[in-house]
């Protein structure tokens, strides 16, 4: 569904690289019939045009002792918008930040190593952000579901 705007062979190459994107470019080339140096090239295409945008190692703060995770969801001013965003990209303890619609722009999640540093970054940072109108938090307790990259 999503990739049906990619050429079969992008698309097969991308469909792998989501299952294991530590796959070798011989590996690839294997599983779509090209060569290694054919499969090198068309993923260093794929990320030339940005369809790939990088590879990563995910971790999960639930499974490190003490660390707190918490969604916020925040209302500015429409003119403070893009300068609390600003604030909030520039924190370390802020891993996602997304614009959405509705009452709450922006969805924030952020990820601290205890309760304490938790409260430190509410209070410092989110208590201090411009043009504020509302804030709400939400702590993570467990992880039912999370997908990660696009879903075929």
């Amino acid at each position: 569904m999503f990739l049906d705007g990619l050429e079969e062979l992008d698309r097969k190459i991308v469909e792998l690289l989501i299952q294991n994107a530590r796959m070798t470019y011989s590996e690839i080339g294997q599983q779509v019939g090209i060569s290694r140096v054919a499969a090198k090239m068309h993923v260093r295409a794929l990320e030339q045009k940005g369809i790939i945008e990088e590879y990563t190692t995910i971790i999960n703060p639930q499974k490190i002792s003490g660390a707190v995770s918490c969604y916020f969801e925040i209302e500015t001013t429409p003119d403070m918008l893009k300068r609390a965003a600003e604030e909030l990209r520039r924190n370390d303890t802020v891993t996602q930040i997304y614009r959405v619609t509705g009452k709450s722009k922006l969805h924030v999640h952020a990820v601290a190593s205890s309760h304490e540093e938790m409260e430190r970054f509410i209070c410092e940072t989110i208590d201090r952000l411009p043009g504020v109108l509302e804030c709400a938090c939400n702590m993570i307790f467990s992880r039912v579901k999370d997908i990660k990259g696009l879903r075929l």
